[in-house]
């Protein structure tokens, strides 16, 4: 197999030849036909995420097909289109999993952070976490769903029932989010980086009721706002933005300090709020969401040898919507 592999923080990933890996026990073996190219991601290579243990293969929006199984799997079958998300693998046991909040399992695995993941042209997985994905939708535009959808579906649901709903950080998560809490009815005011008349045009023909800079305060108090950007500095913005009794739901795995703020901009009951990871019946709820709610990616698409393209273009802000490697 090919991979493009990590060996250390902060180091450029290397194209690899690999031995084809082989599926244990519960475990599927996929052939990926493209794997979304994730903020998380940009967080594993440079380090910034804790117990990285190399080399490791990033990647975890995969979408490709099952084409060898280990013993005891029988949900799945060779041939068949699955989808590989973020949680790669939870314990079963502890506390969490067995109250139904697998998302906080004490002994988790992450693809593409603590598994190797979907910059390559093979990949192991758990599967009971390889959704079945059926036949429909192209790959490419599929692949940003496993994260940058699922992630945002929790993220929305965290958000609770605002009718009008901030989105700070306009990229993968927040262009899909948008198209559902539209969907559903809602108003969308989009934040973006000062002067990215691309992501405020791309949030504009998606239907948002406005779009600005992170740093503009919206012309209506808002329900909820759902922060996407790692920028900590996003938080006191985005609690000034809500209304009382208003919810602020960080959304990343990862994000920069938080700067103090007065204790009145929380006060009156507003709220703040972080997402961990995902839970499989996300996957469950999210993929029905998805057709009905008529989802449009927008992506940027590159060979796998063009990772390191892929990353540094996303960490410069360079990219409109999600950038997918295509095998």
């Amino acid at each position: 197999m090919k991979a493009m592999v990590l060996s250390g923080p902060g180091t450029p990933l290397r194209l690899q030849e690999m031995a084809d890996p082989v599926p244990g026990a519960g475990e599927v073996r996929i052939k990926v036909s493209a794997c979304g190219v994730c903020r998380t991601d940009l967080h594993v290579v440079d380090g910034e995420l804790p117990d990285i243990k190399y080399p490791i293969i990033p990647g975890h929006e995969v979408v490709g097909r099952v084409d060898a199984l280990g013993s005891d799997v029988s949900n799945l079958k060779p041939g068949d289109r699955v989808g590989v998300p973020w949680l790669g693998h939870t314990c079963g046991v502890c506390s969490y999993c067995r109250s139904g909040q697998e998302n906080l399992c004490d002994r988790p695995l992450f693809t593409g952070y603590t598994r190797n993941g979907g910059f390559a042209s093979h990949l192991i997985a758990d599967a009971r976490y390889a959704f079945p994905l059926g036949e429909g939708g192209d790959d490419v535009a599929t692949a940003p769903l496993l994260c940058a959808g699922l992630i945002g579906w929790r993220s929305l649901v965290m958000a609770g029932d605002a009718a009008r709903l901030g989105i700070y950080g306009f990229g993968a998560a927040g262009h899909i989010i948008a198209q559902v809490a539209r969907w559903q009815g809602r108003s969308v005011y989009a934040f973006t980086r000062a002067g990215d008349d691309a992501a405020q045009a791309l949030a504009r023909s998606l239907g948002v009721a406005w779009a600005g800079a992170s740093e503009h305060q919206p012309p209506l108090p808002l329900d909820a706002a759902i922060i996407y950007a790692p920028v900590g500095a996003l938080v006191p913005l985005a609690l000034r933005a809500v209304r009382k009794g208003g919810r602020v739901v960080c959304a990343g795995i990862h994000m920069s300090d938080i700067p103090s703020f007065p204790y009145r901009i929380l006060w009156e009951e507003r709220q703040l709020l972080s997402v961990a990871n995902l839970t499989r019946n996300d996957g469950v709820e999210f993929f029905k969401i998805a057709p009905r709610a008529g989802i449009r990616t927008e992506t940027t698409t590159f060979a796998l040898s063009e990772a390191n393209e892929a990353l540094g273009r996303l960490r410069a802000g360079q990219l409109v919507g999600a950038a997918v490697l295509k095998l």
